[in-house]
């Protein structure tokens, strides 16, 4: 029985601890700007210094599971996303892209909530 590679899939090396870091950094500064939150705002949300967050993205620190989920719970996120690696939709497969979605979704949402407020105070004014 001749065992090639055709059509069998082989096994991705798992990340080390530096991409895992900077995937964190990456994933936070995302998850961050698309709720077009500020890291000096992210820290009035956690009570975590600006400075932390800024070296949590900037991968020079390391996070708790209470940091992480201080993180999450501000940027309305579930702790995996902040794991999410850079893969194409063909690697990532319909799960992973469904996250994608629910970024989108909640920034949309937050975007027309914003305008509606907003619409809706001045409009009063009148």
């Amino acid at each position: 029985m001749n065992h090639t590679n055709s059509g069998m899939k082989t096994a991705k090396k798992a990340p080390d601890g530096q991409e895992i870091r900077r995937m964190l950094a990456q994933n936070l500064k995302r998850l961050r700007e698309l709720q077009n939150v500020s890291q000096l705002e992210l820290s009035a949300m956690t009570g975590l210094t600006h400075n932390f967050i800024n070296d949590i993205e900037n991968c020079k620190k390391w996070v708790s599971a209470d940091t992480l989920a201080k993180l999450a719970a501000a940027l309305h996120a579930q702790p995996f996303q902040f794991f999410l690696s850079e893969l194409t939709p063909d690697e990532a497969g319909g799960a992973a892209l469904g996250v994608y979605r629910e970024d989108f979704v909640d920034v949309f949402q937050k975007v027309v909530s914003d305008w509606m407020n907003s619409y809706l105070s001045k409009k009063g004014k009148k």
